[in-house]
């Protein structure tokens, strides 16, 4: 390797380190609370250098966002290809719960830390509404086809609005045990199971009857 090259890959792993550290420092502290000096000084990196990676804390958080995001949607195409609208929510299910597991730092990040959010023009490979690319446009589209498949009740019309509530039922489990699971005071039960049992129930409650009840 020639020191051009290896001078790049340095680079690269100094940029992963600032973002490994800033994503955790973010969901143990709050955004808020961080600052560029305290990310550097956890990868004993100095305050003055961090900058030549990262322009400003909004900057890191950009990419921090939209790599993130752009993996749980890599995720979901990877996991989540049914052709069956039905099916495919409930792959979706599995997926999430399946990436919060194997990324709770990732997780905990992207859904239980309040961030301001970078500005939707930021980002550079996450497309609004393109399913390849935002995870939620994923889901979305599942549930619009299931809509357009008739197999839905009748007052189910809203393909956010039905997203949104599978997507929050999956989520309060999974952040429930992440916040309580050390809790002995209540017996919980295996999360992969608990989360099958609460998507077949709002699967099955969000279907027409085969005799055609609305």
């Amino acid at each position: 390797m020639g020191t051009k090259e290896r001078r790049i890959r340095e680079r690269e792993e100094t940029r992963e380190r600032i973002l490994r550290a800033a994503r955790d420092m973010f969901a143990r502290d709050g955004y808020d609370a961080v600052t560029m000096r305290a990310i550097a000084e956890r990868i004993e990196y100095s305050p003055t250098a961090i900058y030549h990676h990262f322009a400003s804390k909004q900057a890191l958080l950009t990419e921090l966002c939209e790599g993130d995001f752009l993996d749980l949607a890599k995720h979901f195409q990877g996991r989540a290809m049914s052709a069956d609208p039905i099916e495919r929510i409930r792959m979706v299910g599995e997926a999430y719960l399946e990436f919060a597991e194997k990324h709770p730092s990732q997780y905990r990040f992207m859904f239980m830390t309040v961030l301001p959010g970078p500005e939707i023009g930021e980002y550079r490979e996450v497309e609004r509404g393109n399913p390849e690319s935002d995870a939620y446009a994923f889901l979305r589209q599942a549930c619009q086809d299931a809509i357009d498949s008739g197999r839905l009740r009748d007052a189910i019309r809203d393909a956010d609005q039905l997203a949104q509530v599978l997507w929050a039922s999956v989520h309060g489990l999974i952040s429930l045990q992440m916040v309580k699971g050390h809790d002995q005071w209540l017996e919980w039960r295996d999360l992969r199971e608990t989360a099958r049992m609460a998507m077949d129930m709002l699967l099955r409650g969000m279907q027409r009857h085969p005799a055609g009840t609305k």
